[in-house]
């Protein structure tokens, strides 16, 4: 078997709509209502609603410090609000138990960071605990899934190498891997490209493609590429300064007075040839051959 089949019936197994045991996973929901999020009492996020589309994929857009991360962290319960709420299913997602919140929900944060001398394996290992409990031990189900997402992000030949020895784009994939053997519905990731070279950036969003075509999982995703963000989002979210400036698919929203308004940059949009979707292109004060558009 190659290596691409492998990877292929890999990915397949991850978006696998049904369990070892026939059961079918329910389709989860996730909104901010009127979510505020501070920092030492610094108010970042101001009461913004924003629902992810089932099954669709959402990138969050917007300059450096704008509450991108912030939100994405409030979402995920890992920053409490300071008003307003999270809602999962329905239920504020502060009165949901940790377990059952991790069942449901991955994270991949900005940041993460690996226990001393940690392995791969055990490290991609740990995206299975939630998964465990009083009548449900580790088993085969758990050994598939650690195995299907280090093929699928390239790290199966890092198995036994320490977290720490890796350079900054292997210790990316081999997160990514954890996320991907938590098996959720929805995953929620925080500039996963960080340390990547483009092509493993592009090979990441089309897997992350993959499992939302395959099994309908909702993702979001929070991205400095507006390029890519435009290629690969079936949902834009443009934040700045706290709020949401404009959602929507790219074709609808992404004009040239959008990403001025948000980014202060002129630019001129145009159609990508490969993808059909928004293609952005900057224009600074040097080389460039006429004014562009501001429009």
């Amino acid at each position: 078997m190659t290596e691409g089949n492998m990877t292929e019936q890999a990915v397949e197994a991850l978006a696998a709509t049904t369990t070892a045991d026939g059961h079918v996973p329910t389709r989860h929901t996730l909104a901010a209502k009127g979510l505020r999020l501070s920092y030492e009492k610094k108010e970042i996020v101001h009461g913004i609603d924003l629902e992810l589309p089932p099954g669709k994929v959402t990138m969050i857009v917007g300059p450096n410090g704008c509450g991108k991360s912030t939100t994405l962290r409030g979402l995920a319960r890992l920053l409490d609000p300071s008003g307003g709420q999270v809602l999962l299913d329905g239920k504020d997602i502060s009165t949901i138990p940790n377990r059952e919140v991790a069942t449901v929900l991955g994270i991949l944060p900005q940041h993460p960071v690996a226990p001393d001398g940690i392995t791969v394996t055990d490290l991609v290992s740990r995206g299975r605990y939630p998964h465990q409990g009083w009548f449900r031990k580790w088993n085969a189900e758990d050994d598939e899934a650690v195995a299907q997402a280090l093929t699928v992000t390239n790290t199966a030949e890092l198995s036994t190498r320490a977290v720490g020895s890796l350079s900054g784009g292997q210790r990316q994939r081999v997160w990514i891997a954890m996320a991907l053997a938590q098996r959720t519905d929805l995953l929620l990731l925080d500039e996963p490209t960080t340390f990547l070279d483009l092509a493993n950036q592009v090979e990441l969003l089309d897997l992350l493609t993959d499992l939302n075509r395959r099994s309908g999982t909702t993702i979001a995703i929070v991205l400095h590429d507006l390029n890519l963000a435009c290629r690969y989002a079936d949902h834009l979210v443009c934040m700045k300064a706290g709020d949401i400036v404009a959602e929507g698919t790219p074709k609808e929203i992404v004009t040239a007075g959008i990403i001025s308004e948000v980014f202060g940059m002129r630019c001129d949009v145009l159609v990508d040839p490969v993808s059909d979707t928004p293609l952005i292109l900057p224009i600074g004060r040097h080389h460039t051959t006429n004014s562009g558009s501001t429009s």
